[in-house]
């Protein structure tokens, strides 16, 4: 129970300052301040929590890593659901207190994710958060594991700079999620086109999870 409870905790954290900043800062990708603000707040808020929960839960944080651990043969069926759960859970914890903070400030929103502008298609937003979850996924997945040399001692700092650079080059065309469990609770909170595209933000993940899983297959290291 610890582990779905560190989980919980993790995304919370990952939610309310993530988020939080984008929010703060009035993210917008024409504005290249904020943006990075913003990515930085994602990456800082990872290498945080992986550094506090890291030895319970492994600090996924994310849906998506957690289903690209699955496949690769790290955890089970049962952790996956409950870590999913709980990641969720968590991220509606810190979007309703960024919520009540928000509200109470004068600022507006919750950070939730969308299709940035009228000439970012639905296909090319699902493109987007297909391959740069991939990647994230990807470095999740190489850089903690135990038969690639001694990387794993830096997992959460090449975890947070990986997201770091990911929102980077994303925001501009879904203000970035490659997760789930961060889109989710946003946009319940957002409503309107945030919440019906909220699809791509489950969708696209999932599906670059199950990439990275695959490529990480055919490029590990043997035992």
């Amino acid at each position: 129970m610890k582990k779905y409870l560190a989980e919980m905790f993790g995304t919370m954290v990952l939610v309310l300052m993530g988020c939080g900043v984008a929010v703060s800062l009035s993210c917008n990708y024409a504005e290249p301040a904020t943006v990075i603000g913003t990515a930085m707040a994602f990456g800082l808020s990872v290498v945080a929590m992986a550094y506090t929960i890291g030895g319970i839960s492994g600090c996924h944080i994310n849906p998506a890593i957690t289903l690209g651990v699955f496949l690769s043969g790290k955890m089970s069926g049962k952790d996956a659901v409950g870590y999913m759960i709980a990641q969720v859970v968590g991220a509606f914890i810190g979007s309703t207190l960024l919520y009540l903070l928000t509200q109470n400030a004068g600022l507006i929103g919750t950070g939730a994710n969308d299709l940035q502008d009228a000439g970012v298609t639905v296909v090319g937003g699902l493109l987007a958060e297909i391959i740069f979850t991939c990647v994230f996924v990807l470095v999740v997945l190489g850089a903690t594991s135990k038969t690639n040399g001694a990387t794993n001692n830096f997992a959460g700092l090449a975890i947070g700079l990986s997201l770091i650079l990911i929102h980077l080059a994303c925001i501009r065309y879904t203000g970035t999620s490659v997760n789930p469990a961060r889109s989710i609770a946003p946009a319940f909170y957002a409503g309107g086109s945030a919440l019906q595209h909220l699809w791509i933000f489950i969708v696209g993940p999932f599906i670059g999870a199950c990439c990275a899983a695959g490529i990480w297959k055919v490029i590990e290291t043997e035992k």
